[in-house]
C-alpha cells in the first residue's frame, strides 16, 4: 500500500493560487530598493556552522535550539543559513569589497529555523534582507527607515508602526550589563531554567523572554538607554529628529533589545497588531562591530530583514485577494493543420508584440471544450481558428467578457489588428 507523501512539517508550499500576491512584493521591493541605490546580491543557502556562532552569538535561541546543522563525512559542520546578514558580511569579507567602500545592498531567499511553526511563521521561511556597510551616522539609518516606511505605503498598509531604541556601544552595554545581572541575581527565583543560563552568558537576552510569569520583574528592570555612552546618545538623538523631520511616526521603546547578539546602538522593529501574536514584520539595526568580528576591516554597518509570508498576509488584509494577470488573448484550434498553424501564430505575435499575454489551447478539444477553458482563463479574446478560417487564411476573433459581434482578421494582419481590437474592448 502506498504512502500519500506529506510535507515536512513547517515548511510550506506556495501554491500558483497564492503566488500573485508574492510577486507583488517582490515586484515593489526590486523597484523601491534600486531606487534607494541599492544592489542586488546572492549569497549560498549553506554557510559553515561557526559563521552563525560568531555572529549570531552563542546564547540565542537561533544558535542553541533552531538551526538545522548537519556534519560531513571530513567532520565538517554546515548550516542552513537561519538568517542573511551573516551570509553577506562574510562574502563582503571573502570577496574582497570592502577596503573602505559604502556598500548598500539586499538579498532574498529562503532561511531556516526550527521553531514551533505557527501563523505565517514556518521552518522555512522567506526574508529579504537589506544591508548598508560603510556608513557611520545616524543618516543611513533614518534612510533604511524611510524606505521601509516608503514601502508599506506603495503596498497600502496602515496597520504598522515603528518601534525604536539603541543599545549604545559595546563598552556601554557591558556596563550596563553588570548593573542588569544585580538586578536579575536579586530576582534569582522568578527566573526561568533559559533566562539563569543566559544571566552569565548574555542577560540582556532575558529582557527579550516572553515568560508571562517573567513579565513583571523585567519591566522592573534598569533602562539600557540610561546608561548609553554619549556617542551613541547622539547619535540616536539624530536619528530620532531626522525621523520626524521626515514625518515617520515612532515608539521609543528601552526592552526593544533584537534576538542577535551582533546589534549595537540604532535597532527597530516595524509590528502590526493585524496578525495576532506574531507582531513583528520587519526588524533591524546597526551592527558596527560585526565585520571586525568575523575577520575583516572595521567597518560600520545597518541592515533588516523582513519576513515575506507576514508581509504578503498583510497584503491580502489589505488589498483583497490578488489574481495572477489573466492572459490577453487565448487561441482556440480545433483539427491538426489547425493546431500547427495556431502555434506559429502565437509564436509571431509574441514576437511582434512581446508585452501581449496570449495562451494558447493545449491537449485538444472541440469548440465547445475549447472556449469553456478560453472562458475560465480570463482572457479578453479569443482568436478562434478552424479548418474553415485556415483555408481562407483568417482567424476569426471573439470577445469574450462582453457582448460583441465576431469579426474576421487576415493572418498577415493580425499584429496590426489585435491591439486595435484590444483597446477598443477595454473601452
Amino acid at each position: 500500500m502506498s504512502v500519500t507523501p506529506a510535507a515536512v512539517r513547517g515548511m510550506n508550499d506556495v501554491l500558483p493560487a497564492d503566488i500573485a500576491a508574492w510577486q507583488l512584493l517582490e515586484r515593489t521591493t526590486r523597484e523601491l530598493f534600486a531606487a534607494y541605490g541599492f544592489q542586488e546580491m546572492r549569497v549560498p543557502v549553506v554557510e559553515h556552522t561557526q559563521l552563525f556562532k560568531r555572529a549570531i552569538g552563542e546564547y540565542t535561541d537561533i544558535v542553541e535550539k533552531e538551526m538545522y546543522t548537519f556534519s560531513m563525512g571530513d567532520g565538517e559542520s554546515l548550516t542552513l543559513r537561519p538568517e542573511a546578514t551573516a551570509g553577506i558580511v562574510r562574502a563582503a569579507i571573502t570577496n574582497g569589497m570592502l577596503r573602505g567602500a559604502r556598500l548598500k545592498l539586499w538579498t532574498s531567499g529562503p532561511m531556516f529555523r526550527h521553531e514551533k511553526p505557527q501563523k505565517e511563521r514556518y521552518r522555512q521561511f522567506y526574508q529579504m534582507d537589506v544591508e548598508a556597510l560603510g556608513f557611520p551616522g545616524p543618516d543611513i539609518d533614518a534612510e533604511m527607515i524611510a524606505m521601509s516606511a516608503r514601502l508599506w505605503r506603495q503596498l497600502g498598509l496602515t496597520r504598522v508602526q515603528l518601534k525604536l531604541n539603541s543599545l549604545g556601544t559595546p563598552e556601554s552595554r557591558q556596563a550596563y550589563r553588570a548593573v542588569l545581572v544585580r538586578y536579575f541575581e536579586q530576582h534569582a527565583d522568578v527566573l526561568d531554567e533559559d533566562s539563569r543560563r543566559r544571566l552569565t552568558g548574555n542577560p540582556l537576552r532575558i529582557l527579550d523572554s516572553k515568560n508571562p510569569a517573567m513579565q513583571q520583574m523585567i519591566a522592573g528592570a534598569p533602562l539600557l538607554t540610561e546608561h548609553l555612552d554619549a556617542e551613541s546618545r547622539a547619535h540616536f538623538d539624530g536619528l530620532c529628529q531626522m525621523l520626524t523631520a521626515m514625518g515617520i511616526p515612532f515608539e521609543l521603546d528601552p526592552r526593544l533589545v533584537r534576538g542577535l547578539d551582533y546589534y549595537s546602538r540604532t535597532v527597530f522593529e516595524w509590528v502590526t497588531d493585524a496578525l495576532g501574536s506574531q507582531g513583528a514584520i520587519c526588524s533591524g539595526g546597526r551592527y558596527d562591530g560585526l565585520i571586525t568580528q568575523l575577520g575583516g576591516e572595521a567597518t560600520p554597518a545597518i541592515g533588516f530583514a523582513m519576513g515575506e509570508e507576514r508581509v504578503v498576509a498583510l497584503i491580502r488584509q489589505a488589498q483583497g485577494e490578488i489574481l495572477a494577470p489573466a492572459p490577453d488573448v487565448y487561441v482556440v484550434a480545433v483539427g491538426e493543420a489547425a493546431v500547427r498553424e495556431a502555434l506559429v501564430i502565437a509564436e509571431q505575435l509574441r514576437e511582434a508584440l512581446p508585452a501581449l499575454r496570449i495562451e494558447v489551447n493545449m491537449g485538444g478539444g472541440n469548440f465547445k471544450a475549447q472556449f469553456r477553458r478560453a472562458d475560465r482563463s480570463g482572457a479578453a479574446l479569443a482568436l478562434v481558428l478552424g479548418e474553415d478560417e485556415l483555408a481562407r487564411g483568417v482567424v476569426a476573433l471573439k470577445p469574450l467578457r462582453q457582448e460583441g459581434a465576431q469579426s474576421e482578421a487576415a493572418i498577415a494582419e493580425l499584429a496590426a489588428r489585435l491591439p486595435v481590437v484590444l483597446k477598443a474592448l477595454e473601452a
